[in-house]
């Protein structure tokens, strides 16, 4: 009888396990390389978490690294463009405006955007990447816990713990020395949602 409770837990946690993991996307060896954007100017790190303003409850966490190139994890994220190429949550070719684009739509109706930025050396830039980029795809709700899985694991960030919510998170690497803080406020209507509007916008070709 215990033996065929434990037989039954394992299902039971290889089935939790199994829903842990998000849906997984892989765009081509080619989509990539032509979407390879490198920001001018040293190594950094932005942690961007996206705020409602209702009740000051964190709805997102996204992680923008600029190193040898740049790259936009956004596990979980809903944010989708058919001029950017993903593989498993992490975004190629970012450029000042995709950004605007992926700003807009994290910061619109009651939503705001905190953006914190760190100067990093490209040596943690690079394993910052290569982190992400080997994490996997990232299920709904783990936003937060992924970022600060990683960063928890990366010189620097080490005071960082793993932890679900956003706020939480942002508090955390506002702590970090040198942190340079930024706020973007969306539209000002009262709809929790205009994702249509910008994907719209996205499809017409800016960026």
């Amino acid at each position: 009888m215990i033996r065929a409770l434990r037989i039954a837990a394992a299902g039971l946690l290889a089935l939790a396990l199994t829903g842990c993991v998000g849906e997984a996307v892989w765009d081509s060896d080619e989509a990539v390389s032509r979407a390879t954007y490198v920001e001018p100017g040293p190594a950094t790190v932005t942690l961007i978490t996206s705020i409602n303003t209702r009740n000051n409850s964190g709805a997102h966490s996204a992680l923008l690294i600029d190193g040898a190139q740049r790259l936009l994890f956004d596990p979980a994220g809903n944010w989708h463009n058919p001029g950017i190429p993903e593989r498993n949550d992490v975004l190629f070719g970012m450029s000042p405006g995709y950004m605007d684009l992926y700003y807009a739509f994290q910061s619109n109706g009651v939503f705001e955007v905190r953006t914190q930025t760190v100067e990093v050396s490209a040596s943690t830039a690079a394993q910052l990447s290569q982190a992400v980029q080997s994490y996997g795809a990232v299920a709904p709700a783990f936003c937060s816990r992924s970022i600060t899985e990683i960063l928890s694991g990366t010189p620097g960030f080490q005071t960082v713990t793993p932890g679900f919510f956003p706020m939480n998170t942002m508090e955390q690497f506002g702590q970090l020395p040198g942190v340079i803080t930024a706020t973007i406020v969306g539209t000002t209507g009262d709809e929790e949602n205009g994702s249509d509007a910008v994907l719209a916008a996205q499809v017409a070709g800016a960026g």
